[in-house]
């Protein structure tokens, strides 16, 4: 086949994996295509949990047509035994003549064995096509892999002059229904929602995911140090239904400790620096946990401390066309610098409008 149709085909298989996103962690969402003749024969995706993975789900689907077929998957094939057999192994067992996929997975485990293994059975494996987009979609997984924390998406909505509310805490709603629609399917695709305790006392936020009819629900995090939260607020009365984790402080109250776990919250103890709870000791618990994405909502202390310990991956900005002035209260906590280069800077990928509010989306600038 050509370099357009390939392109193509493994552009699908990158959009089929993207469904995946927010279910499958700890394992990558993989999308897989199979083509017969210019034909699509099969297609699948990892499933929630994580199994079964792509491959062996568009290969059931291909069943004899797989034979002689090209298989497009957004990742290397996997090469080891885990709690499934090896993609590898189902894609040689299958017959396919050729494997097109964007990447190595960085996963020691796979890393090029997957692309050798197939080599070795006589199999084509072309790489390389769209692998910035397949690096984009994968960098939560990877980030794991190789540092032990989840991606982070720090999602700033305010005022055209950076406020999140009126000097008397009211915010419900400074952007329109659009743009707040647009954060539930952002949420959507994160394996989790997290707030700092402000955020938690001061709104009561749900932080699920409502409006898009889908099933299932990110795990709702809360870095809180103390565990000073409300033990009659959404989180705490929904805790049994809707995962919550709570990041806390090695010195917080044993109290509040097992009142919160008897409510069905998850406990993450994470190091204390300067008087707060260490922003990397909070996600590298997170990746331990298995998370991959994290959609960050703030508040301003929080934002602040993972700015400042350069720990945001890309910025999601939604900027309303309202003005509430100096009193108000800022979208941004204190980041402490005294000399403009020093502020972290973002590369804009995106902007466009939505419906009366601007969405700007930024990466990190090295990435």
């Amino acid at each position: 086949m050509n370099a357009a149709t390939d392109r193509r085909f493994l552009s699908l298989a990158l959009s089929l994996g993207r469904r995946g996103q927010g279910t499958t962690w700890p394992n990558p969402a993989v999308g897989c295509v199979i083509v017969q003749h210019s034909r699509i024969v099969g297609r699948g995706w990892t499933a929630p949990g994580g199994r079964p993975h792509a491959e062996p789900q568009a290969l059931a689907q291909a069943g004899q047509a797989a034979r002689g077929a090209t298989a497009y998957v957004s990742l290397e094939p996997c090469s080891h035994h885990g709690q499934t057999p090896p993609c590898t192994d189902a894609l040689i067992a299958a017959g396919v003549a050729r494997v097109v996929a964007p990447l190595e997975d960085m996963d020691p485990r796979v890393s090029g064995e997957g692309f050798a293994r197939l080599r070795a059975a006589g199999i084509e494996v072309t790489t390389g096509l769209l692998s910035d987009e397949a690096g984009r979609d994968h960098a939560g997984f990877f980030l794991r892999t190789e540092q032990g924390r989840p991606f982070v998406t720090l999602k700033l909505a305010s005022s055209f002059d950076g406020r999140i509310a009126t000097a008397t805490g009211d915010s419900q709603w400074i952007t329109g229904p659009e743009a707040r629609r647009h954060v539930h399917a952002m949420r959507a695709r994160h394996d989790a929602v997290m707030v700092g305790a402000g955020t938690a006392r001061a709104d009561d936020p749900g932080l699920t995911v409502r409006g898009l009819g889908i099933a299932h629900q990110p795990v709702r995090v809360v870095v809180s140090r103390r565990i000073d939260l409300p033990l009659m607020g959404q989180l705490a009365r929904t805790a049994k239904e809707t995962p919550v984790w709570i990041c806390h402080g090695t010195d917080a109250d044993p109290t509040l400790r097992d009142t919160w776990t008897g409510l069905g919250a998850r406990l993450i103890p994470c190091e204390v620096m300067g008087g707060q709870l260490d922003p990397l000791s909070v996600l590298k618990g997170l990746g331990e946990a298995g998370l991959t994405r994290v959609f960050c909502e703030g508040g301003g202390a929080l934002a602040a401390s993972l700015l400042q310990a350069d720990l945001v991956d890309e910025l999601l900005g939604m900027t309303a066309g309202v003005a509430i002035g100096a009193e108000g209260l800022p979208s941004l906590g204190a980041l402490g610098l005294s000399r403009l280069a020093e502020a972290p800077r973002f590369r804009l990928r995106e902007s466009r409008m939505l419906g009366g509010d601007v969405l700007h989306h930024w990466e990190r600038a090295g990435g």
